[in-house]
């Protein structure tokens, strides 16, 4: 998946948002509100704190509203339950509550703050003011809050004074490209052209690998510059991230003598682009709770903002929760230019659901429908080579590679994995070349080399290149267990055992979890006549579930120790020596 960037700040304090810090919450499969009504109050709690710690936020705000029913005095079951439905999406219902959270604590700011954006979105703009002022507690929303604040003097008719809020704002270095957008944005809907054109120009010269920035340039230049002008804006985004659809988008209406429309055109839609750009930031630097509150929030003000449904999904995979990310991707508008990828990024999770078939043929239909999407390709032979299907995602990979006309680096990784594909379906001559030409599109891979110089001193052939290369893999990632073990693997290959052993035990360090590293470390204390510390590290790789046949002949080893002759297992039996 193509992952949107909006702004890098230099960094973003993932500052607490004091309740949303509470046990994390996220929305999966919710009861019904008749089961959760046949329960007990403190059975209802009981559920709802259970659910919390499941990070599923639809079952815990149904049971705390259940709960809270029951009990509706108690500030603790309001509080969680208004925190539960923001988390879930349920703005509606979270606006009720926050209303009467605020009847008894009346400077909580996260409900000062649900207050504010709902005013936005009635175009209250005095009352969302007087709401999102009450907000602040930090440097995040210190500047959410100065930023949604001008917005409502933009919606005021008032842009001066939108303009000088953001000016007076004083704080972090890198508040400076969240300002300069914002202002630039306001003073171009508000017809201040000169005055727009300079701060995008600046706010774009700071960062022209920023998604957003760019396009509110690039837009802005279309309307009130040239096209040459407009097209070198985003063609130098595309030298550095190439094949972005909203970008490619925009460079072929430009191409087609179009002007873009403003980035946003109203102020309920610049509130959610201040939503969305700091709380994609945050759910990108570990604020994940904070970041999932302001997502949900611009997705409130514009349902259909196809960047933040990307980011919400996107932060709810790295929380490992795939049918909500599938939920949201699926919202995606079918006329955005980002609908393609989405529908990419929902078979991959519906992969992570063990939905496999069903992800495959999602896949195939896609490619059935454009040929030529290398994306879906791409995602469809990963899914294959992830469930051991070798010889399919060969034959997938390589629909790819005839895409491709004239290789450059960003394509070594197509070449790296079919490499992998044809090596785990025993074609090692086919297997190599890829390897190779992964290499020389991007020489000192630290995971081709890895690779390439594994697999040859495993076969007992160009010993010394293999052992170079494993070197510079490690040196350039000395803390990659993964290919620390390699190293030691490679020297217990060739028998210096001391050596093996120094790495194995350094790979154990960096990777105490993984079967097959502790498996090498106890082949090797076996071999230099430590055979109680091997049968330990041995019974503790099968204690971390390693895949059946490796199961096997560890146990093997446990019952009956290692044959003098027998100096190493075979390559099957380290697959993980780089994570492929």
């Amino acid at each position: 998946m193509i992952v949107s960037r909006l702004i890098k700040p230099a960094a973003v304090a993932a500052t607490a948002f004091g309740i949303l810090m509470l046990p994390g919450i996220l929305a999966a499969q919710a009861p019904s509100r008749q089961d959760a009504a046949r329960t007990s109050t403190s059975g209802n709690y009981l559920a709802a704190r259970h659910a919390g710690a499941q990070r599923d936020a639809a079952a815990a705000s149904t049971y705390y509203r259940a709960a809270l029913r029951s009990d509706p005095k108690n500030p603790e079951l309001l509080e969680r339950a208004f925190i539960a439905s923001l988390t879930e999406g349920n703005i509606d219902e979270a606006v009720r509550l926050a209303e009467r959270v605020l009847q008894t604590k009346k400077n909580d700011k996260t409900a000062r703050l649900v207050l504010g954006i709902r005013a936005i979105k009635n175009k209250q703009w005095q009352s969302a003011r007087l709401n999102i002022a009450q907000s602040v507690r930090g440097p995040v929303t210190d500047l959410t809050a100065a930023l949604l604040i001008a917005w409502t003097q933009y919606g005021s008719k008032d842009p001066k004074t939108a303009i000088d809020v953001i000016d007076r704002l004083q704080g972090a270095d890198w508040y400076a490209t969240f300002k300069d957008l914002h202002a630039g944005m306001i003073l171009d809907i508000a017809g201040k052209k000169k005055d727009a054109g300079k701060r995008l120009e600046k706010v774009q010269k700071s960062d022209a690998t920023a998604l957003r920035i760019v396009e509110a340039y690039g837009s802005f230049l279309s309307r009130h510059g040239s096209k040459d002008e407009a097209l070198a804006v985003f063609q130098g985004f595309e030298k550095a991230l190439p094949n972005h659809p909203l970008i490619v988008d925009e460079v072929t209406k430009v191409e087609a003598g179009e002007k873009l429309p403003p980035l946003v055109q109203n102020a309920q839609a610049g509130a959610a682009e201040v939503l969305y750009g700091i709380g994609s930031a945050l759910g990108r630097r570990g604020g994940e709770d904070l970041g999932l509150a302001y997502l949900q929030l611009a997705l409130y003000l514009e349902p259909k903002h196809p960047l933040a449904l990307l980011s919400l999904a996107d932060l709810y995979e790295a929380m490992k929760k795939p049918q909500l990310a599938i939920d949201i991707y699926r919202r995606v508008p079918a006329d955005s230019p980002l609908h393609r990828n989405a529908e990419i990024q929902l078979a991959t999770n519906l992969d992570s659901l063990d939905k496999t078939d069903e992800a495959k043929l999602h896949l195939k239909k896609l490619i059935e429908e454009n040929p030529t999407d290398r994306e879906a390709i791409m995602a469809l032979g990963n899914i294959e080579r992830s469930r051991k299907n070798y010889a399919e995602c060969a034959d997938t990979y390589s629909k790819a590679v005839s895409l491709i006309a004239n290789p450059q680096k960003p394509n070594w990784l197509v070449f790296y994995f079919r490499g992998i594909c044809h090596e785990r379906a025993k074609n090692w001559p086919a297997a190599e070349a890829d390897l190779k030409k992964a290499l020389e599109l991007y020489p000192d891979q630290a995971h081709v080399l890895n690779y390439l110089g594994y697999s040859w001193v495993d076969q007992g052939v160009n010993l010394d290149e293999g052992m170079r290369m494993i070197r510079r893999a490690v040196e350039q990632r000395p803390d990659d267990g993964y290919i620390v073990d390699s190293l030691g693997w490679a020297y217990y290959r060739i028998g210096n055992l001391e050596e093996a052993t120094k790495h194995l035990e350094r790979a154990v360090e960096l990777k105490p979890d993984d079967p097959t590293i502790n498996d090498h470390l106890g082949d090797a204390y076996w071999k230099t006549g430590r055979q109680l510390e091997a049968q330990f590290q041995w019974q503790h790789a099968t204690a971390l579930k390693p895949e059946p046949d490796e199961l096997k002949k560890i146990e093997d080893k446990l019952k009956n120790g290692m044959p003098d002759d027998n100096n190493a297992t075979t390559a099957e039996q380290n697959t993980k020596r780089n994570g492929g």
